[in-house]
């Protein structure tokens, strides 16, 4: 750990530019409580800094998150610094702890998602609405480059957006068109010293070499000015085509509270290829409880069937999408179904990136949330599930069998008053439409 050199020749940010930054994805609410993430370099620490004197004069107030990852020996001291550093000035501090052996590749994804895990996760057990994060403007160029030689389209180029809404909270990044630099400066007109990581000196990184390579960049006219400008372009492009996309699942896809999708393939196929490709991948990233769509490839190949050659139907993303009397059905594929997993009394369950559950405190010990399958019992439950989705519905079950399916409103005789007040939603990871896509 080094303190960095206290920069010169730079205009640090003032509290009422600061201002002008976040107001911009208001509304906040009275006394605004918001949470900022923090490693203790000077990125992150400006935005607390900031972020602290804003929500205080709003009547607010922020705690400061710190996630030690424990892949550096050095992480644990580091967070205690910094808790010391916004103690004195009375800025609320917690730090995240990541559980689970060092991975063996991939340091910065397993980071990063066990990073953002951690802060959400926080924030919903606290119901903070608001997550701050120091993302500037180098961040976006080197954003872009990387997603550029990695043959990203439309949305990769975009970058980041400013505003991302997530289950648990709003991820904010309101510094995303502010030059490193002026972070720095304000931290040194404000005294504070901060921490380098030495992993931003590494080389093995790419991100580390593509700052090497700045100069040379901007040389050639890719500054991190130039490439943030085009990414602030091509996200206009991007919120255009996410709107239509939108009012297209609208009008060609009904999505079912237990989890499946029905799809209108005249409205389909009827609509630009671009739309209706983002449509399935939609529909598919919900129905499979997954983040990701599917590769381009097998949603063209898809596009391409619809809406008479898909035969019996066929298996794509960890769904079926099967034709039925003129309109096409699109559920879980029961190969790709999760196990089961343990549901206790009082306790909140995710299972299968698709459902959540909540028990009462009263319900029986003992019981599992898992799919449904050919169960014997589940021919007798009427509803307008179609018989190729009901396999892959959540039921919870014990040793003795099915205990309850509520999607079909179904409980076994010698539980239902003990599971009285039970709520199981569909809860997908990728909601079918998201949010706007901001750009700053």
């Amino acid at each position: 750990m080094r303190l960095a050199a206290e920069p010169t020749g730079t205009r640090p940010i003032e509290a009422a530019e600061f201002a002008a930054l976040i107001e911009r994805f208001a509304p906040f609410g009275p006394a605004p409580r918001l949470a900022v993430a923090v490693s203790g370099g000077a990125d992150s620490l400006a935005l607390t800094l900031l972020a602290d004197e804003w929500a205080r004069a709003a009547g607010g107030a922020i705690t400061a998150l710190t996630v030690d990852h424990r892949l550096r020996p050095e992480a644990a001291a580091e967070a205690a610094r910094v808790a010391g550093w916004l103690g004195a000035r009375g800025i609320a501090h917690a730090t995240l702890v990541r559980d689970g052996p060092i991975p063996s590749g991939d340091l910065q994804a397993v980071a990063r998602a066990a990073r953002y895990g951690l802060l959400e996760g926080w924030c919903a057990a606290h119901g903070v609405l608001h997550l701050l994060m120091a993302h500037h403007r180098e961040d976006q160029a080197e954003t872009v480059l990387l997603r550029l030689a990695r043959g990203s389209g439309l949305d990769g180029l975009a970058g980041m957006a400013a505003e991302v809404e997530h289950r648990a909270c709003r991820v904010l990044r309101p510094l995303l068109g502010t030059p490193r630099a002026r972070l720095a400066a304000t931290l040194a007109a404000r005294g504070q010293d901060w921490i380098e990581d030495p992993s931003n000196l590494d080389p093995a990184y790419a991100r580390v070499r593509l700052r090497r390579s700045a100069a040379m960049l901007a040389a050639e006219g890719l500054s991190a000015d130039r490439l943030a400008a085009t990414a602030g372009l091509l996200g206009r492009a991007r919120a255009v085509l996410e709107a239509a996309v939108a009012a297209h699942l609208a009008e060609a896809v009904w999505l079912h509270p237990a989890g499946f999708a029905w799809l209108d393939p005249a409205r389909l196929c009827a609509a630009p290829e671009e739309v209706a490709l983002r449509t399935l991948a939609a529909v598919l990233a919900t129905v499979s409880g997954e983040y990701y769509p599917p590769r381009l490839d097998g949603l063209e190949r898809l596009r391409r069937q619809l809406p008479h050659d898909l035969g019996a139907g066929r298996t794509l993303g960890g769904c079926r999408v099967l034709p039925r009397r003129g309109r096409i059905l699109v559920c879980r594929e029961p190969a790709a179904v999760a196990p089961p997993v343990a549901a206790a009394p009082g306790a909140a369950v995710r299972w299968d990136g698709r459902f959540l559950l909540q028990l009462p405190p009263t319900a029986p010990a003992g019981l599992r949330l898992g799919a449904l399958r050919a169960a014997p019992e589940a021919a007798k439950m009427r509803s307008d599930v179609p018989p190729a989705a009901r396999a892959t519905l959540p039921a919870l079950g014990d040793d003795a069998g099915i205990v309850a399916v509520p999607h079909l409103d179904y409980r076994r005789n010698d539980t239902a008053a003990a599971l009285l007040g039970v709520t199981l939603g569909f809860r997908p990871t990728r909601p079918l439409a998201r949010g706007d896509f901001t750009v700053v």
